[in-house]
């Protein structure tokens, strides 16, 4: 018994640093709203199927009156055919048309090399390799495993790999993209909270692969360019 609950403890434990539904971009926040989407479909779904469950179970029940009857045959409903069939469609509309659009405006943030970078956002020129993780700034600042932003400014990431498939992710901040070698992939997303995220990858890389975590710290405008300078 105590074994047992040695174990669900550690499984709550294991990923209580990545906390997926605290969004702190646009981005994350889009993520995030799919993801309660989904789940409130499912428990609608999971209510339904319980109450009919409970009803069909006490109504179809067999008692000493009823274990030696054979019921008389019924015509089906139509209706409730109806229903049965068109119900799942208008489920599944409900939740594939706001996923078509988030997808459509997330993948727009992101391009292949070769393109010229959009707007007026920050510019992070990302480096994957076995084991660490590289940020290189506009103005030449270099960090290794420590990436710093600016709250509310968007920022553009244009990402490479020296190696192996790599895998970008902070969960607060936005979804995972991956990084491979010889090819340049690119993330944009705008922080809107200040505070501490953990960064991983997310690509199994090899064997020191847990060693690819990183902090990303968003702060004031005045921090980052403080940060910056001394630098």
């Amino acid at each position: 018994m105590k074994k047992a609950g040695l174990f669900f403890l550690l499984l709550l434990l294991s990923g209580c640093n990545i906390r997926v539904l605290n969004p702190a971009s646009d981005t994350a926040e889009k993520l995030t709203d799919l993801i309660y989407l989904s789940f409130g479909l499912m428990m609608l779904v999971f209510v339904i199927v319980m109450i009919l469950f409970v009803h069909f179970l006490r109504k179809f029940r067999e008692t000493k009156e009823t274990s030696n009857v054979i019921p008389d045959d019924e015509n089906e409903n139509k209706w409730l055919e109806l229903t049965w069939t068109v119900l799942p469609f208008v489920l599944l509309a409900v939740l594939a048309v706001p996923t078509v659009k988030a997808t459509y405006d997330l993948t727009s943030q992101v391009s292949g090399s070769g393109e010229e970078a959009q707007g007026e956002g920050m510019v992070v020129e990302v480096v994957g390799q076995q084991y660490n993780w590289r940020f290189t700034y506009e103005n030449g600042t270099t960090s290794v495993d420590e990436l710093v932003l600016p709250v509310g400014r968007e920022v553009e990431f244009h990402l490479n790999s020296k190696d192996v498939i790599h895998s970008f992710w902070i969960p607060n901040l936005a979804g995972k993209i991956d990084v491979f070698p010889g090819k340049e992939t690119r993330l944009s997303f705008q922080p809107s909270d200040t505070g501490t995220f953990q960064g991983k990858c997310a690509e199994f890389c090899g064997a020191e692969h847990t060693l690819m975590r990183f902090e990303t710290r968003v702060v004031s405008e005045a921090e980052f360019e403080q940060w910056l300078r001394e630098q």
